[in-house]
């Protein structure tokens, strides 16, 4: 409970700091949280479907079916039921999975490495910089608790409800192949050391089938075959290419008057190489492990704009593990939250600076 009334208290102070920045600029918060970028999109397809199309001025076709679609299900739904406008449903649907999310997160660092640190985990997650976005009608949040769901239930061998988790995961985010191949992972180890069975088999056979069935639709649907969703993601310029792209970004503003903002992406990358090692000495179980480096990777080796990057490792927070038991072995508890404290000040004004910017997050 501790770790959701955090996560509680830092989104609340998150969206007071945007709305009072938002108004002194004669800005509305709620627009930026509920109807602008993909938020939008998303819209348009609890209203209309998937038949939007937006011509670029470089003359790709952008279509909405790059967007899963739990997150508009789930708008459609609870827009219906309550009478809110799809936006703002979002935000609840938002609202309602960053709780549960947090309390995965809770649940998984703690029984590692104990209580204590899960409650930190769970903040650290809740403080990331651009932790705003987890307050926003996108899919991070709804995706990250299905994700951290589908985790522990791995960890506690509960394979139909992983699979179903991980099922769920793969409507919402094209990165629910991590969760998938977690899923994967933890059911090969749980038949070597001898313990498979049928809820495995069920497990490992449910996962894939939520993302599975949704790009098989999508691409069947735009003309394109079978994996026709890569050429659908491929005209909004997403696609895996190694990393290159984003190492000629930052090679472009480590070579102009962009240095520092170079630098402190090297630093940046350089630190989640260094948080991910951590993890793997201090032991974290595989099908995490896994499920981080996939995230990671395809965040960090896909085209496209860039500034998404950050709100794209969202969903990979057992890579903060290492730091909340840096945090639970702190000799001064009132020295830890201080640090969690000053940690959400900042994201909650950096937070409010970013979504108030000229770029979508």
């Amino acid at each position: 409970m501790r770790a959701v009334l955090v996560l509680a208290a830092v989104r609340a102070l998150g969206l007071v700091t945007l709305a009072v920045w938002a108004a002194a600029e004669g800005r509305s918060a709620h627009k930026v949280l509920a109807a602008r970028w993909d938020s939008l999109w998303y819209v348009r397809v609890v209203e209309h479907g998937y038949s939007f199309t937006l011509t670029a001025p470089d003359g790709r076709v952008l279509s909405d079916m790059a967007f899963f679609p739990l997150l508009p299900w789930l708008e459609k739904g609870l827009s219906t039921v309550t009478g809110l406008a799809p936006g703002d449903a979002g935000l609840v649907v938002s609202a309602l999975a960053s709780l549960g999310a947090a309390w995965a997160v809770y649940l998984i660092a703690g029984s590692l490495y104990g209580e204590r640190a899960g409650v930190f985990a769970a903040a650290l997650w809740a403080v990331l910089p651009v932790s705003v976005v987890q307050s926003m009608a996108y899919s991070e949040s709804l995706f990250t608790a299905l994700a951290a769901w589908a985790l522990w239930c791995v960890l506690r061998e509960r394979w139909v409800w992983a699979g179903l988790f991980a099922s769920a995961a793969g409507l919402t985010r094209p990165v629910g192949l991590a969760v998938t191949l977690a899923v994967w992972v933890g059911v090969a180890l749980a038949v070597r050391a001898g313990r498979g069975s049928r809820s495995a088999a069920a497990g490992a056979v449910l996962a894939p089938l939520g993302a599975g069935g949704y790009v098989l639709w999508a691409g069947l649907s735009a003309g394109h075959g079978p994996l026709g969703y890569l050429s659908v993601q491929g005209d909004w310029g997403n696609g895996f290419d190694g990393g290159l792209a984003f190492a000629r970004f930052v090679g472009g503003l480590l070579g102009g008057p962009g240095f520092a903002g170079g630098l402190g992406l090297l630093v940046g990358v350089a630190l989640l190489v260094w948080l991910y090692v951590r993890g793997v000495r201090q032991g974290q179980p595989w099908p995490l492990l896994v499920y981080t480096g996939v995230v990671l990777l395809l965040a960090l080796c896909t085209s496209g704009y860039f500034g998404s990057k950050p709100r794209l490792m969202i969903p990979a927070f057992p890579v903060l593990f290492p730091l909340a038991l840096a945090l639970h072995r702190m000799r001064s508890a009132r020295a830890a939250y201080a640090v969690v404290t000053a940690a959400a000040l900042v994201a909650a004004g950096y937070g409010a600076f970013w979504l108030l910017g000229s770029g979508p997050p």
